[in-house]
C-alpha cells in the first residue's frame, strides 16, 4: 500500500520555520511546496491543490412560540474571498498511473491572492479563515489529504486624515435615589487621533466633575465589539481589551486627567468591510456611581497595522501601505484565552470592584502628562560653517574709514 510506503506528507509555504504563523497580504502571491517523501516506489494517480478563503458565521437562538411549546431558530452565512484549484502531478494522457521512486519529491505551487480581503479572525460565532489543502490520489485506495493554514492581514493605515483627526466627547448624568435629587456628575474626554496600533499608548484627557454628596469612581476601558450577521439578524459579544481605574472622587470634588496611559495589548485589527463579520473596537470612560446606574462615554477607535509615521509624511506612508506591523501576531499563543465579557466591566457593579489600577511597573517609564506633538520635519537650509577666513573680503578700490573722524 501507498500509505505504508509514504513517510511524509506536508506542505510548506515560503518563510515558514516550523510552525510559526505565516502573514500575506491582500494582493500579495503565496508560494510554497507539497512535500512526499516515500520509503519504496508508488504507483500514483494524481496530486492536487486547493486554496481556499470564507468568512463563515453561525449561532442558534431559543424561541417560544407558546407556554409549552418552544424550537431552536438557527442562523447561519458564508462569503467566500479565495478559490483557487491546481494539479500538481497529472496523471498520463494513456490513462496509466505515474510512478515515483523512494525518496523525496517536491511539487511547487504558486497562486495570488484576491486583492480584497478580510483579515483571519477566530469569534465565538464566527471565523475568518484561509487555506491550502493537498489531496494525493491513487487507484483502488482512498485518498491522502493535508492542510495547512495561513494568515492574511488586511493593512490598515492610520495616517489617514479620518484616522487621525481626534475624537472627544461629554456627557452628564443626573443622579437620583428614592426619587431623591443626590446631584448631577458629568465626564469630558478626549484622545488625540482615532487610529492605533497594538502597543501604543492612548493618553486620555478628562475632567470627572462630582457634584453629587457621594464619592464615586472613573474608570477607562477598550472594548471590542464582534458583530456577527446572518439572514439579516446580527448577534453581538462585547468584551474588555484592557481597562484602568482611577481614584475615587470626593462629593463636590473634580478629577483631571493629563493624557491618564491607557496601552493597547496585542489584538487583531479591526474588521470594517466584511459583510457578514465586524470587529470594532471603542475606548469608553465610565463613572460609577453608586445607588444609580453609570454614566458611560463612548470614543471610536480603529485598530491598524501600519503605524504612525512620526513626521506625517505621507510619501512614506503610501510607499510602506504593505509593511504590515505584525508584531502582535507572534505574541498570541495557538489556543488564546477568550478576553473578559464585557459585562464583566461595565454591567455588573460586584465585577467591576475587581478591575484593580495597573502597576507602575506595567506603564514603564509613561508619566502622566500633555502628549506633546510630533515634530516637523526641518525643512530650512542650515547656517553655513564657521570659518576664520572672510568669504566676502572688502574690496581695494573701497577707501578704509578713518577711526578718529
Amino acid at each position: 500500500m501507498i500509505f505504508e510506503r509514504l513517510k511524509r506528507f506536508f506542505i510548506v509555504l515560503e518563510a515558514t520555520e516550523g510552525d510559526d504563523p505565516v502573514a500575506f497580504s491582500p494582493g500579495q502571491a503565496v508560494s510554497g511546496r507539497v512535500v512526499l517523501e516515500l520509503a519504496a516506489a508508488a504507483r500514483l494517480g494524481a496530486l492536487r491543490l486547493r486554496a481556499m478563503g470564507a468568512a463563515r458565521v453561525h449561532w442558534t437562538e431559543s424561541r417560544s412560540a407558546r407556554s409549552s411549546t418552544a424550537y431552536t431558530q438557527s442562523y447561519s452565512d458564508q462569503v467566500e474571498f479565495l478559490s483557487h484549484r491546481d494539479t500538481l502531478l497529472a496523471p498520463p494522457d494513456n490513462g496509466e498511473v505515474t510512478v515515483l521512486q523512494a525518496g523525496r519529491h517536491e511539487f511547487p505551487f504558486t497562486f495570488q491572492l484576491p486583492e480584497t480581503l478580510a483579515t483571519s479572525f477566530e469569534g465565538k460565532h464566527g471565523s475568518v479563515r484561509y487555506w491550502v489543502k493537498a489531496k494525493l490520489h491513487r487507484p483502488w485506495s482512498t485518498v491522502k489529504k493535508v492542510k495547512k493554514e495561513f494568515t492574511v492581514i488586511e493593512p490598515i493605515d492610520i495616517n489617514t486624515p479620518a484616522l487621525l483627526a481626534p475624537q472627544a466627547g461629554a456627557k452628564e448624568k443626573l443622579a437620583r435615589a428614592w426619587y431623591c435629587n443626590r446631584g448631577q456628575v458629568s465626564v469630558t474626554a478626549k484622545i488625540d487621533r482615532k487610529g492605533y496600533t497594538p502597543g501604543e499608548v492612548i493618553p486620555i484627557f478628562a475632567e470627572i466633575d462630582n457634584c453629587t454628596s457621594r464619592a464615586v469612581v472613573p474608570k477607562a476601558a477598550i472594548i471590542q465589539t464582534q458583530t456577527f450577521i446572518a439572514r439579516g439578524t446580527k448577534k453581538q459579544k462585547k468584551s474588555v481589551v484592557t481597562s484602568i481605574v482611577g481614584d475615587s472622587i470626593a462629593a463636590g470634588k473634580r478629577e483631571v486627567w493629563h493624557g491618564r496611559a491607557l496601552k493597547i495589548p496585542p489584538v487583531g485589527p479591526s474588521i470594517l468591510q466584511c459583510r457578514i463579520i465586524q470587529v470594532e473596537y471603542s475606548l469608553k470612560v465610565c463613572v460609577d456611581i453608586p445607588g444609580t446606574s453609570k454614566l458611560l462615554l463612548e470614543l471610536p477607535l480603529v485598530i491598524g497595522t501600519i503605524p504612525l509615521h512620526p513626521f506625517g509624511s505621507r510619501t512614506s506612508s503610501v510607499s510602506s501601505q504593505y509593511s504590515v506591523n505584525l508584531d502582535w501576531l507572534s505574541t498570541i499563543p495557538e489556543q488564546p484565552e477568550a478576553p473578559p465579557e464585557y459585562s464583566a466591566v461595565v454591567s455588573s457593579p460586584e465585577a467591576e470592584q475587581s478591575l484593580a489600577p495597573p502597576c507602575r511597573s506595567e506603564l514603564g517609564g509613561i508619566l502622566e502628562g500633555p502628549f506633546f506633538a510630533y515634530i516637523q520635519e526641518f525643512r530650512f537650509r542650515p547656517p553655513p560653517l564657521y570659518s576664520e577666513i572672510d568669504p566676502n573680503p572688502p574690496s581695494d578700490s573701497i577707501r578704509p574709514r578713518c577711526m578718529t573722524c
